[in-house]
Parts: structure tokens; C-alpha cells; sequence
């Protein structure tokens, strides 16, 4: 249950939530991006320079110094936003704040070329993974057009694009016009939480109230990409839908789909048939992919490649069958427990739970999305679930295979 939500003098959302008797304590900070600036990659560039040193720090003397007082720090970058984040015992917590705030007010970004050339390295390196090459592929077809499709493929184009002074530029524009979010979960005082965050916070620019509105990402036709690899021995089928995301009075609805077709392991459907009946599959999968502006549904299965036409003849049988026979209540029941189940356990530490607040915040849904979602999941009926299926299983989809 949160305990306390107030804004901070300078308009930042703060949700605290006391966990007694925990040693370690989480906090979060999320800036939203509302605007993608044409230069794939400045965001992906600019996260990995916040642990190359401040103005009165080496890179060095941050690892040295996190290190020594066993904090935990890491800066991410989301589809909508970029999320900081620290980790650290109770006592060392106004410490950690002092590392943080002059790594989010004073980063250099002095190792900008030496950092550019590590991330392109390791996106050539991962790319070279059939997994990630069909992901990459997948992703930049369904959002053709917007920035959620600036995938791994699409920064390497443009890397040489980018300078310094691009990501300089970038990280002042998110800095005065970002809507802040701020979570803490440990065993502190509120007062002295919030004291502390005012010293340390308190003088960044201001944020602002509310999110502002964004073009979605739009799908209008069936997209087929084939993918050839000569030195593969299975083929990596990946298929999926543009769907409505948590704003949508579907939300419960998709998920419980999500986790009848695909995503509950062995007992879900696709599973079952492919896997365990067929034997087409090394593995087979669903996934409810969801960002703030759209989301996506996609089924992908690891298989022979002789098997790649009797593997899509059957995600196109399991996807007839959801939408012709309703669904059982006992099939329902047990996909709304482990959906509960799943939440439970990425919900357990006290980073998970700052986390999770920081996330329903930046995204617009709410700090008390989860109660709320959880009623929703509960009300989905059989009916529900055949609605969903034929409304979003239709012939504007992307299917991606990359085969031998």
C-alpha cells in the first residue's frame, strides 16, 4: 500500500512506501521524453555517459566510490523514458543521494567518442545473435515511422550522426521540459526522506504537470520480412499485432490472452500444441508488449526450418481457435492466478516496488494502477477474451523469419 504521495518544491511526483525492517532502501527517478529528436541513438548514447565521470568526479573515483559504500546505481533508457536509479543500505542513503544528484547535474559527457565506439561494437556483437537479429527486425517493422522502432539496426545507421554537443543539447531539453517521477521504498522516515530529496533534488528544473499528447504508431497493412542467414540450423519465427495499451478498457482483457496463449510456460496453449504435441518447437512464446503511446501482441517459436510453414499454419490454428471457442472458466481462473502470481514476484524487493511505482508514474497511469489493474483482471469474463481475440487478430500484422 503507498504511504505518501507529495511533490517536491520544484513539482516532482514523490511516492514514498515504508517497508520496516529492510537494511536496503531503493529510490528512483524518471524523466520522460516527449519528444524523439530524429538522431537514433542519442538517448541510447547518453545513458551510457552518466558513469563516465562529473565535474568533480573521475570515472574512476564514482566506481570507486559506489563501490566502497556497496551502492548500486545504473541509468536505463525506456521506450518513453529514462529511469536512474540507486540501491543502498539505510545508513549510506543521503550518501548515495549526494553521488546521484551530481551525476544527474553535473555528467560531462566527456567520453563521448570512446563510449560511441563500445556501443557500436556491441550492437554489431549482438546483432550477429539470430534472436536478436529477428527482434530487431520485428520491432522496426511494426513501429515503421516512430521512434519505439529506433531498434539496434537503426542506431548503428545513424551513430556517426551523432556529436557531443547533440547529447548535451538532448539531456538540457529533457532536464527543463520532462515530467518528473520520484519513488523511494525502504525503511526511513518520510520527513526525513523528503527533507533529504529537497537538499539534494529539490533545485533541479522544475517538472512539468502533465504529459503531453504524442503521434501513435499506426500499422495499415500486412508486412512479410524474410531474413537469410546461410549458418543457421533452426529458423526464428516472430508475428505479431499493434494492440491498445494500459489506457484501454482491453488492457485486462490482452493480458489474460497473453498469458492463455503464450506466456505461462509449460501449461500455455502454444505450448502445448506446438511444443508438446507437434514437436515443432526449441521454444514458443507470446508477449504483451506495452509503452505508453501503443503496445504490440507477437507469438514467436525457435524451430526447425523445415518446420516453418506447419509452424505458422499453427499460431494460425491457435489463433482461429481463441477466437471461435470461448475460453473455459477454469482456463481463465488459472491464467488470472499466474498473471497474479507473476506480479507477486516481480513485485518482492524494495527495488521492484520503487520501481514499479516510478513506472505507473512517469507513464500517466497512476500510483494505484496495480490495485486497480488487479479488480480489472478480476471482472474479465470468456466473453471478454473471444471479443479481444477478433477485434486485434486481424490481417494488419508483421511476421519476421530469419531462416538458413
Amino acid at each position: 500500500m503507498v504511504k505518501k504521495i507529495e511533490k517536491l518544491r520544484n513539482n516532482i511526483d514523490f511516492v514514498y512506501k515504508k517497508n520496516e525492517n529492510t537494511p536496503r532502501c531503493a529510490f528512483y527517478l524518471n524523466l520522460s521524453i516527449n519528444e524523439y529528436v530524429p538522431l537514433p541513438g542519442i538517448y541510447s548514447l547518453m545513458v551510457r555517459l552518466f558513469m563516465q565521470g562529473t565535474k568533480g568526479r573521475t570515472a574512476q573515483q564514482l566506481s570507486e566510490e559506489l563501490d566502497k559504500y556497496a551502492i548500486e546505481f545504473s541509468a536505463e533508457l525506456k521506450l518513453d523514458y529514462i529511469k536512474f536509479k540507486f540501491v543502498c543500505l539505510n545508513e549510506d542513503f543521503e550518501k548515495a543521494l549526494e553521488i546521484f544528484s551530481d551525476i544527474i547535474k553535473n555528467t560531462t559527457f566527456d567520453e563521448f567518442e570512446k563510449e560511441k565506439s563500445k556501443l557500436e561494437g556491441e550492437i554489431i556483437a549482438e546483432l550477429d545473435s539470430p534472436r536478436a537479429k529477428i527482434i530487431d527486425s520485428y520491432y522496426k517493422n511494426i513501429y515503421e515511422g516512430h521512434s519505439y522502432g529506433y531498434t539496434n539496426s537503426v542506431i548503428l545507421e545513424n551513430l556517426s550522426k551523432l556529436s557531443k554537443e547533440d547529447i548535451i543539447k538532448e539531456y538540457s531539453n529533457i532536464m527543463n521540459s520532462s515530467l518528473k517521477v520520484a519513488a523511494f521504498v525502504g525503511d526511513i522516515n518520510f520527513d526525513v526522506v523528503k527533507d533529504l530529496l529537497e537538499k539534494h533534488i529539490g533545485d533541479i528544473p522544475v517538472s512539468i504537470s502533465d504529459l503531453p499528447d504524442r503521434d501513435k504508431p499506426k500499422l495499415t497493412e500486412m508486412k512479410n520480412v524474410e531474413i537469410i542467414q546461410q549458418d543457421l540450423n533452426q529458423a526464428h519465427i516472430l508475428k505479431g499485432w499493434l494492440v491498445d495499451t494500459v489506457d484501454s478498457s482491453d488492457y485486462a482483457a490482452i493480458s489474460l490472452l497473453n498469458i492463455i496463449l503464450g506466456a505461462s510456460g509449460l501449461s500455455s496453449r502454444l505450448f502445448l500444441e506446438l511444443r508438446d504435441k507437434k514437436g515443432l518447437a526449441y521454444v514458443v512464446r507470446s508477449a504483451y508488449d506495452v509503452a505508453r503511446l501503443s503496445a504490440n501482441f507477437s507469438i514467436y517459436i525457435a524451430t526447425e526450418p523445415k518446420n516453418i510453414e506447419v509452424s505458422l499454419k499453427g499460431f494460425e490454428e491457435e489463433i482461429q481457435k481463441i477466437k471461435t471457442v470461448p475460453v473455459s472458466n477454469e482456463e481463465l481462473e488459472n491464467a488470472k492466478n499466474n498473471l497474479f502470481g507473476k506480479w507477486a514476484f516481480i513485485s518482492e524487493t524494495n527495488s521492484q516496488q520503487a520501481n514499479w511505482l516510478a513506472h505507473y508514474g512517469i507513464m500517466g497511469f497512476g500510483f494505484d494502477f496495480h490495485e486497480k489493474a488487479v479488480e480489472r483482471i478480476k471482472k474479465v469474463t470468456p466473453e471478454d477474451i473471444l471479443a479481444c481475440a477478433n477485434k486485434y487478430f486481424n490481417d494488419k500484422f508483421v511476421l519476421s523469419v530469419i531462416k538458413p
